[in-house]
């Protein structure tokens, strides 16, 4: 077999050393644009590819950042995949997902990731725990919860960090709208009852109504489950004195509530009752739903991610928390304005 072509084949046909070679192939590494085209020149000639196993030995850093999921359901999170990926390959590093137990968390996955030799990883959907925390730490690599707080005993002593919407501002922005537009018998459907992303809405949610002299009529909790919220709508409008508003913790639950509304009770949106989600995912806007939502600004959210990890991975550890500001997009499902 021909073997295949090596730096140096590469550096000698391109007249320079290989050393040159391998800034020339090294992310962010300094090198003139004259030498970048003569080696890149040799290499399409020789085809040659740097082999990233064999550099990774080298430097002792992988490139790799591993990405844990619980579940892929909510269609927030494939936008989440895409603009970090883009974000991270832009700056020299790949993503190895993973998808953690939604009981376990990424604990269960914790020995592949490691295994792997990563040089970050982020969190997201999936809760940090102080098994977890502990075990990243002593090795020295960075944890970047996205969207999630972890508030467990014990975390303190290690430098975890997290990039969250102003989840409680989403909440009271859904109040706040619902009261002005004269609904009164309002419910709120929770996402988990130990998510932090779900515990903040709701409470900012709560806190808006009684600022506003109102109540909060009825709860129920939807898992982040289609099915599961499609069962809590249910509950929550089998009754005489059924909510006129439903305030959801994510769109993938305000979706499978509206069809719930609309399609078996055969009730009117927004007229009957009103109906805000959380995120502003792209079947929001769809024809069909026109969903009223808080919207979460992925973009600004991944580049906070990112820079965290990249602080991290060259040594600046300290934990931090970065909240960012979150809209609310008024579409067809809460009354007008009259």
């Amino acid at each position: 077999m021909k073997s295949a072509p090596r730096a140096q084949d590469v550096a000698d046909l391109a007249q320079v050393s290989q050393s040159a070679v391998s800034r020339t192939f090294t992310p962010g590494a300094s090198v003139s644009e004259e030498m970048r085209s003569k080696v890149l020149a040799a290499a399409q000639r020789l085809g040659y590819r740097p082999n990233a196993l064999a550099r990774s030995l080298i430097t002792r850093q992988s490139r790799i950042v591993a990405l844990v999921m619980s579940y892929l359901e909510n269609q927030f999170y494939p936008l989440v995949i895409e603009k970090l990926s883009q974000k991270l390959q832009k700056e020299g590093y790949h993503v190895l997902m993973f998808i953690a137990d939604i009981d376990e968390g990424a604990d269960g996955v914790l020995a592949d990731i490691l295994q792997y030799q990563v040089d970050g990883i982020v969190l997201a959907s999936t809760m940090l725990s102080p098994t977890l925390a502990k075990s990243c730490s002593d090795l020295g690599v960075p944890v970047v919860q996205f969207n999630r707080i972890s508030d467990l005993a014990g975390l303190t002593r290690y430098a975890t960090s997290s990039v969250t919407s102003d989840n409680a501002v989403g909440g009271r922005l859904a109040a706040e709208l619902f009261v002005a537009r004269g609904y009164e018998r309002i419910a709120f459907l929770a996402g988990l009852e130990d998510s932090s992303t779900s515990l903040e809405r709701e409470r900012g949610f709560t806190e808006a109504l009684a600022d506003l002299g109102s109540d909060l009529a009825y709860r129920d909790t939807g898992h982040y489950s289609f099915q599961c919220a499609q069962d809590a709508v249910r509950r929550l409008f089998d009754r005489a004195d059924r909510p006129d508003a439903l305030f959801v913790a994510n769109d993938h639950m305000a979706i499978a509530a509206m069809d719930v509304l609309r399609l078996e009770l055969g009730l009117q949106v927004p007229d009957e009752v009103g109906i805000i989600g959380f995120d502003d995912v792209p079947q929001a806007a769809w024809g069909a739903y026109q969903l009223t939502t808080v919207s979460q600004r992925v973009q600004p959210m991944v580049d906070a991610t990112v820079a965290l990890l990249l602080e991290q991975m060259c040594g600046e550890v300290h934990a931090r928390e970065i909240v960012v500001p979150c809209t609310l997009i008024e579409r067809k499902t809460v009354r007008a304005a009259t």
